[in-house]
């Protein structure tokens, strides 16, 4: 009779799946505390430079046209319609070349009536002074006539008065004398006063008159000079740029007839980011790049306000220039700020500013990793700027535009 055995308990399944687990949650908490693979960016695709200690020169930049220091609008006095046209832009001109005619029958009959209004001024002149003056010298021949009846009367009083003193004459003939006397020397100063106050009022007269035909002659002049006005004429040596009228187009008083320029003297005119002028100042150096040869020049003018994000710089240019170099050519221009020595700099990251922080990627010594940092910025040129804390000298940053990996803190360049 078979016995049966009893069975060994199996621990072993147990153990392994215990063992299993401790495995897993290990691996579980490894993998926990692994940093994140960085994402790999093409070396090829970024710039790349190293910080480096030495001289900075700080420059902006920009571009701009070569403009003439001299010229000359040319705009309509009066309205009128475009009848001749004698030269065309290129052409050169002295101060009388005659450009255009234009013609405006209402500006000449305007003209003429101005002038038959000063004839008429001037003649009424001419007659007020003749009567005026007829008047005064009956004037003065009345006072001549009682001067003389004056002094008759006085030595027939004078006389009389002997007589009666003798008792040659009786009382009442010698004042009647002496009453007639005093009676003339009365009449003599009222006609004198009369002759005064008529000299006065010719003298306030004419002078009316005179000031009528001066305006007159001011306004016929005005009238001239708008008939003469539509003869347009160069009004100076050099060469006329802009025509922008054909023969029968009407043109209203201030409009522009032409632009006559002196093409030999000429000045380059640039638009500088506004937040790089600030440091423009007069007669800092600059550099111009004419397409044909660079110049030398100097900052002229710098503009008092801002226009649409830039600043109008004008640089003064030498007189003999390049080949090729004419107004309106478009340039591109440097003006050099400063000079710094034993600074440290680096090439200017994309979308950095003068005295700001910003996060560049630096790469690690000896590996293919770059890791951001904060960089602190200083005074920048135009593809350079200054270092203030963040890097040393030697190390090699990023410059290219990264915002595409702001969420992790390194890359792998490979």
């Amino acid at each position: 009779m078979d016995i049966p055995k009893a069975r060994a308990p199996r621990r072993k399944p147990y153990l392994l799946a215990a063992l299993g687990l401790v495995v897993l949650v290990a691996i579980t908490v490894g993998l926990s505390r692994l940093r994140p693979a960085a994402p790999t960016v093409d070396r090829a695709s970024v710039w790349l430079d190293t910080v480096k200690r030495g001289p900075l020169v700080r420059q902006v930049k920009g571009s701009g046209t070569l403009v003439p220091e001299s010229i000359r609008w040319l705009t309509a006095d009066t309205a009128g319609r475009v009848e001749r046209i004698h030269v065309r832009p290129g052409a050169t001109v002295i101060a009388g070349t005659l450009l255009m005619e234009l013609s405006n029958p209402d500006v000449q009959l305007q003209a003429l009536e101005a002038e038959r209004q000063l004839a008429s001024a001037e003649g009424e002149f001419l007659e007020l002074r003749e009567v005026l003056q007829t008047q005064r010298l009956s004037q003065q021949a009345a006072v001549a006539a009682l001067t003389a009846e004056v002094a008759d009367t006085a030595r027939r009083a004078q006389a009389n008065t002997a007589l009666f003193e003798k008792s040659f004459v009786g009382d009442l003939e010698t004042k009647q004398v002496n009453e007639k006397a005093e009676e003339s020397r009365q009449r003599l100063e009222l006609e004198r006063q009369r002759l005064d106050v008529m000299s006065q009022s010719l003298r306030q007269r004419l002078a009316s008159q005179q000031e009528q035909v001066e305006r007159l002659k001011a306004v016929a002049r005005f009238r001239r000079q708008q008939v003469e006005s539509m003869k347009v004429l160069a009004g100076e040596n050099g060469v006329l740029q802009e025509l922008p009228l054909e023969l029968g187009q009407w043109v209203t008083p201030g409009v522009l007839l032409a632009k006559v320029v002196k093409p030999e003297k000429l000045k380059a005119e640039l638009r500088i980011a506004e937040t790089q002028a600030r440091d423009i100042l007069p007669g800092l150096k600059a550099l111009v790049d004419t397409r044909n040869g660079v110049v030398e020049g100097t900052v002229a003018r710098v503009a008092p306000a801002a226009s649409q994000g830039t600043v109008q710089v004008e640089i003064a240019l030498p007189d003999v220039l390049p080949k090729g170099a004419r107004p309106d050519l478009t340039v591109e221009g440097t003006v050099e700020i400063e000079r710094l020595d034993n600074v440290l700099s680096v090439g200017r990251p994309a979308g950095a500013q003068p005295d700001s922080t910003l996060a560049l990627f630096r790469l690690l010594p000896e590996g293919d990793e770059a890791v951001r940092i904060p960089v602190k910025l200083g005074r920048g040129s135009v593809n350079a700027v200054e270092v203030v804390q963040g890097l040393a000298e030697g190390d090699q940053v990023v410059l290219s535009d990264m915002t595409a990996w702001d969420a992790v803190e390194r890359v792998r360049l490979r």
